[in-house]
């Protein structure tokens, strides 16, 4: 039986992407092969989505300097119908910020959160009934600085995370080498937790996490410096265990890292590399916090941004932007090995999500 794979994408050039798309694109998979992509919703930049847990919802930011005639990004909400993925959209907001970069949806979806990379801010919305947008409940407006001249002149907020043990909410800033934690009030304002903020070595550039399943253990991948920090939970902030390249030894071209993912099993930590196109999986020694390179493999395409693991837990879709493919990867976490199965045209790929 099939499922819906909705796909995140470019739709104009930008200093960093040629994007081809039309908008938030869906394509049919089953059993590690993924269908043709056919238009979710035209839409401008739509580089990162996100579902409710119901799947009655998705969620779209707009990666945009200007936005309604604002020097802002945008967010759209989308009905979706269930049994045909069809979206339609509900309305849309400013971001509070430019260029928007992620989401994630907050408290079983009652609150929606964006991440402006370019201005460095966090921005919350609430949600009605039927999943639209309501007001500006929340705006929080980094500060500061780090090492790197051309990357990290002011901050950047990358990514919102959102911790599964205490419901804080964690949002990496590439442009302050550093990790913000807040709490969420009961309308939705944020309140920083200045005391639990996670600092990264200077220059690394943090971008994304995840969380392992276990809830003690995280994990921070740094772009600028390509490396993968495990991190264990102390009381109420997090200690780190270990660092580690996400490139081989070999490697000797520039290269940035994208996207962290857990495996489903927990025994693997996955990490995108561009540049040095590739996957890189970790091993995860629970008891010490340690990680070892156990496999690299290259994604047969340019610039991989995203990648997810299916539903079952079987295959690894990697989305290759700059090479407009989704390519499926069998996972074998006993070897360890990713063994390419299929490949498939989509423009511009950034964001994989499956729809329930």
């Amino acid at each position: 039986m099939s499922t819906q794979l909705i796909i995140g994408t470019y739709t104009e050039r930008l200093p960093h992407v040629d994007g081809t798309a039309d908008g938030i694109l869906g394509c049919a998979y089953e059993d590690g092969a993924v269908g043709p992509p056919r238009l979710l919703a035209a839409a401008m930049n739509p580089s990162w989505v996100a579902i409710s847990p119901s799947g009655r919802n998705v969620y779209a930011v707009h990666e945009t300097l200007e936005f309604a005639g604002q020097a802002s990004g945008g967010i759209t909400a989308y009905r979706r119908d269930p049994a045909t993925g069809a979206l339609t959209a509900l309305g849309s907001r400013s971001s509070a910020g430019q260029a928007p970069a992620h989401l994630a949806l907050y408290g079983d979806g009652r609150l929606v959160l964006a991440a402006n990379y370019e201005s460095g801010s966090v921005a919350v919305y609430s949600v009605d009934d039927r999943g639209g947008l309501r007001d500006l409940v929340g705006h929080v407006q980094h500060s500061g600085s780090s090492v790197d001249p051309e990357r990290q002149t002011g901050p950047h907020a990358h990514m919102i995370g959102v911790d599964p043990v205490t419901g804080r909410v964690l949002v990496p800033d590439l442009g302050l080498d550093a990790v913000l934690s807040y709490d969420v009030g009961a309308t939705g304002e944020l309140a920083e937790r200045v005391e639990e903020r996670i600092i990264a070595r200077p220059g690394a550039g943090p971008r994304h996490l995840a969380f392992h399943p276990d809830g003690r253990h995280l994990f921070l991948l740094n772009e600028i410096d390509s490396t993968l920090a495990a991190l264990r939970r102390d009381g109420t902030r997090f200690i780190q265990t270990d660092l580690v390249s996400t490139l081989p030894e070999s490697c000797r071209e520039h290269s940035e890292a994208s996207a962290v993912r857990v495996g489903a099993t927990g025994r693997y930590i996955y990490a995108s590399n561009r540049g040095f196109h590739s996957i890189a999986m970790f091993r995860l020694d629970p008891a010490s916090g340690k990680l070892t390179l156990e496999h690299v493999q290259p994604t047969r395409g340019g610039e991989p941004r995203d990648f997810c693991q299916t539903p079952d837990g079987r295959y690894l879709l990697v989305a290759n932007q700059d090479t407009h493919e989704i390519v499926s990867f069998a996972i074998d976490e006993d070897e360890p090995a990713l063994r390419p199965v299929s490949a498939t045209y989509v423009p511009s790929p950034v964001c994989l999500v499956f729809g329930p």
